[in-house]
């Protein structure tokens, strides 16, 4: 088991700025295209795909660093680049996570590859949990799996909302509810492969930032599946729902369901993208600061603007330990007694809205027009304090594991 260490090791500091060069050289000029295109940024996805960055190997590689560090050292410098098209490249990584998490190694070998697909055919994948009328509230979720005995086939129905790659996936990983009794504990996850009938994209939303990352509705119209893209197999989820409704009869420990499995093992790395961005605004204030000259002097020399500086620095730097703790944590074994991922999720998320604000404010009139990414940065961080989780969800996440509440 690594320690805990604040340092990158040689392999990492190479992996690292191997994907700023991408970063800087690939994503930052095409950034402001994309975001006014609205559209997921293909060319950049498979200039990404050529050079190995969007692959199933890298990103395996990162995942299974014993230091914990390479998934938000990764989504760190990504999302520096930028925010739309870095969540168009690591989009499907989340529904990738949900099949590591609760598939089988078959169903590991057999998915996760066509959630890539490769350098001269890019494919990408959802994971579509949020509904409608069930968003944070996942124990409110409709959308219905049931088996078919006969055929050994599972079939689903129901509408899934704000699912990022949702409808032009390859591959969709969907949430659904097999045991409405048991509330948040009776839900499953379901592969749903490529081209299976009764899967279609309702609504693209127009989005506030983010917006080269493709989000839609998934809606579900008796869609059927074999036994088999159920994840974890039938005998265990059977096993899972017998225990919990022996504990739901006694009263006792609760039960972690496969969709807030999926969501606690990646809130750090949700972190650790929220960082990247407010690290790429305060990079751009205090370049501004340095060469933007008021009253015959550059404006970092008033303390107002430097404090604010200084401030910025501090905080990106305290939210960026925050996600490395809780990414050690995770990949050491170590319980998350406090709810450190959440913790590291709010904090970055909360550092990087009041961070891109800053730098808008600092750049003054500049920083609100499109021809500064300042702009643009302030708009795409709005939505780390929203999705995987709000940032007052996570509060309530981080009270109910201090008071030993069940968090449901």
């Amino acid at each position: 088991m690594a320690e805990f260490t604040m340092e990158l090791n040689e392999e990492q500091r190479e992996v690292r700025d191997w994907i700023h060069g991408f970063a800087a050289d690939v994503m930052r000029p095409a950034a402001a295209e994309w975001d006014e295109r609205e559209e997921t940024p293909w060319p950049v996805i498979q200039e990404a795909a050529k050079i190995g960055l969007y692959s199933l190997d890298f990103y395996a590689q990162q995942f299974f660093d014993p230091t914990g560090l390479g998934i938000p050292m990764t989504m760190e410098e990504l999302f520096w680049g930028d925010a739309g098209i870095a969540l168009s490249i690591v989009g499907t990584g989340l529904a990738a996570v949900g099949v590591l998490a609760n598939g089988t190694e078959e169903q590991i070998g057999t998915w996760v590859p066509q959630m890539y697909g490769d350098a001269n055919d890019v494919k990408v994948a959802a994971f579509c949990s949020s509904e409608p009328d069930a968003g944070s509230d996942v124990a409110s979720m409709r959308t219905r799996a049931v088996y078919d005995e006969a055929k050994g086939e599972w079939v689903l129905n129901g509408t899934k909302t704000w699912a990022t790659n949702g409808g032009i996936a390859n591959v969709h990983v969907v949430v659904a509810v097999v045991d409405p009794e048991l509330g948040s504990k009776g839900h499953a996850s379901f592969i749903v492969p490529p081209n299976t009938p009764g899967l279609s994209q309702g609504q693209k939303f127009k989005k506030h930032g983010i917006r080269a990352s493709h989000t839609a509705e998934v809606v579900l119209e008796d869609v059927r599946i074999p036994g088999h893209c159920l994840l974890g197999g039938k005998e265990k989820l059977d096993e899972r729902l017998a225990r919990a409704r022996e504990r739901a009869k006694s009263g006792g420990e609760r039960v972690k369901n496969a969709a807030m499995a999926t969501f606690e093992a990646s809130r750090p790395a949700v972190g650790a993208m929220a960082v990247g961005t407010a690290r790429a605004a305060y990079e751009e204030a205090l370049e501004y600061a340095k060469t933007r000259e008021q009253f015959g002097r550059p404006i970092i020399d008033n303390q107002g603007v430097a404090f604010q500086l200084a401030d910025m620095r501090t905080q990106i730097d305290a939210a960026r330990l925050l996600v490395w703790r809780a990414s050690w944590m995770a990949v050491a074994g170590r319980p998350f007694t406090s709810a450190e991922g959440s913790m590291s999720k709010l904090f970055a998320s909360e550092v990087a809205k009041k961070v891109t604000a800053q730098a808008v404010q600092i750049l003054g009139g500049n920083g609100f027009t499109r021809e500064y990414p300042v702009e643009r940065m302030h708009r795409d961080a709005a939505i780390y304090t929203i999705f995987e989780g709000t940032s007052e969800i996570q509060r309530l996440v981080i009270a109910r594991t201090l008071s030993g509440m069940p968090i449901r």
